[in-house]
Formats: C-alpha cells, sequence, structure tokens
C-alpha cells in the first residue's frame, strides 16, 4: 500500500461543495476565539476572517443553522463543562428513554454488525477493504469499508491524509486494500445526512476486540447534542474500574462521527483526547450543539 499519491487524487464531495471549505473557516475561527480576551462580534470576527459581516453571516447560517455569535459560544473552551451540567446522558436513561434511537440527530439509521473474535484476531487477512477520500462537512475525511459496511472514517484536517491513511490501514495489516470511493459513496452520503442520499441507512461494519466493540456500542446510545463520561461508559458496560481501558478503546474507535466518541468527556469537564485531533473533536460537539438548538 502506498501513500505518495494521495494529494494529487480527485475527492468525492458529499454534500455541499462548499462543506470542507466552510470547516477550514470555522477552524481558524477556533483560533481565534481562543486568542480573544472578550467574545468577538459578528463584525470583528468576520474582518478577522477577512469576509464581509454578511458572507460570514451566511456561511455559518448554512453551515450549522445558527449565526456566528451563537455559534461562537460552543466553540469556547468551558462549553464541555456546559454540556455536562445540561446535556449530561447516563446510557442507561438515553437506552430506556428512546434517546438512542429518534432522539439523535444524525442517528441516520445506521445498522451494525461486529466482526467475530476470531476474525478480528487474524488482523483483516482474507478481507477486503475498500477506500476512499471524502469532503465532509468536518475536512476532507477517510472512509474504508467491507462488503458488509463502512469500517473506518477518519478526519485528515488536523492530522493530514498520510497521517490519517497510515493509521486507518495499520489497524488491518492483513487485509487488502482497494481504492474505490464510488463504491462507497452511497453509504457515505447517508453517513453525513446529505440532502441527495438514495440510502437510508448508513451500514457499519466494527472491527476489533471484544471489549472495544462493548465500548462502542455504549458509545452508540448518546443522542447527539449530549454527551457523556468515561467513568459512566465503563459502569455502563459493568466494569466500573476499567475508566483507563475505556479511554483507550475510544480512542481506537475506526469509525469517528458515526460511532460518537466526541461526546465522551472527563468528569471534569474536560475534553480529554481525540484521535483526529481536538479541535476537531471541538468542532463535533459545537456542531451538534448548535443543530440540537436550531
Amino acid at each position: 500500500m502506498t501513500f505518495a499519491y494521495l494529494r494529487s487524487m480527485d475527492q468525492t464531495h458529499i454534500s455541499d461543495a462548499d462543506s470542507g471549505y466552510h470547516f477550514n473557516v470555522m477552524r481558524r475561527a477556533i483560533d481565534l476565539i481562543d486568542e480573544a480576551e472578550d467574545t468577538l462580534s459578528l463584525d470583528a470576527l468576520a474582518a478577522e476572517m477577512g469576509m464581509s459581516p454578511a458572507h460570514f453571516q451566511r456561511i455559518f447560517s448554512r453551515w450549522v443553522g445558527v449565526s456566528p455569535k451563537r455559534y461562537q459560544q460552543y466553540l469556547t473552551l468551558g462549553h464541555a463543562k456546559a454540556l455536562l451540567a445540561d446535556r449530561f446522558t447516563t446510557l442507561e436513561a438515553a437506552h430506556t428513554s428512546g434517546l438512542s434511537g429518534s432522539g439523535r440527530l444524525h442517528d441516520l439509521f445506521l445498522r451494525w454488525e461486529a466482526m467475530s473474535p476470531g476474525e478480528f484476531a487474524k488482523g483483516g487477512a482474507g478481507l477486503t477493504i475498500y477506500w476512499g477520500w471524502f469532503d465532509s462537512p468536518f475536512g476532507l475525511a477517510l472512509v474504508m469499508g467491507t462488503d458488509k459496511g463502512i469500517c473506518g472514517l477518519g478526519f485528515a484536517a488536523e492530522m493530514g491524509q498520510d497521517w490519517a491513511m497510515h493509521d486507518l490501514v495499520r489497524r488491518w495489516p492483513h487485509a487488502d486494500f482497494v481504492e474505490d470511493p464510488m463504491r462507497l459513496r452511497p453509504w457515505v452520503l447517508a453517513a453525513f445526512g446529505a440532502e441527495d442520499a438514495e440510502l437510508k441507512q448508513a451500514p457499519l461494519y466494527l472491527i476489533g476486540a471484544p471489549f472495544q466493540i462493548k465500548v462502542w456500542e455504549a458509545l452508540l446510545q448518546i443522542p447527539s447534542g449530549h454527551v457523556t463520561t468515561y467513568s459512566e461508559i465503563a459502569d455502563s458496560i459493568g466494569n466500573p474500574r476499567a475508566v483507563r481501558a475505556v479511554g483507550t478503546a475510544v480512542g481506537r474507535n475506526p469509525v469517528s462521527w458515526l460511532i460518537p466518541c466526541h461526546r465522551a468527556l472527563r468528569k471534569s469537564g474536560g475534553l480529554g483526547g481525540y484521535h483526529w485531533g481536538l479541535p476537531v473533536k471541538r468542532a463535533l460537539l459545537a456542531y451538534e450543539s448548535a443543530r440540537v438548538e436550531a
């Protein structure tokens, strides 16, 4: 498997041709908000971005559904603490109330199955994994899938394309990898909620150890716009002392966004880690919070 030619390949857009551009604008906004001592006005933030206030407002309203001023509140470093106070979800409550179903705005009617432990131990031997790059609402996304469903999804905005490719490929060292974005495109359209998606379901094929699968299944119970903690996940899978192991399993989630590992926070309100970069995690949480309110 080689990676040197990735930058020159065509990318398949999943919905809005400007979606990757919108993410880059938002990523720059995160830096500006972090550097500012006070809340930036629409005019000031737009000026820093080199845009007119009207254009800047139009981009954000189209991308996330709320004004830049309101969205800025979701990008602050204290947003995670606010989520824990206002939208903390115990996994038991999420399950019994049905929040893991219709209450998840980006649920996308996922169906999933897990590889057997024996298949996992083979490291992907005999398995063909198709891959492609797609422009997503959160920047360039690498998506991988088998005949059964999406098995890998990562973001390159912070870590770079070569790193993202290497990271996902090394998880299945004995698999055969075939570039075929058009094969994956219908699933990706459904996964990101594109308006022109023809499918109602984005199938997932989870490739992981049994403990990891348990953690990922727990993550799937967290509704969009809500968060939980690593310790809550440990409790929910019947192993309350395994908080550190849960954190490791969360970090090993191969299907970011769809298995919402970004919704797991520390008890203190800290963001914790995120495999694809903390700015992306903040963007995901802000995006979902804004859409819930909108």
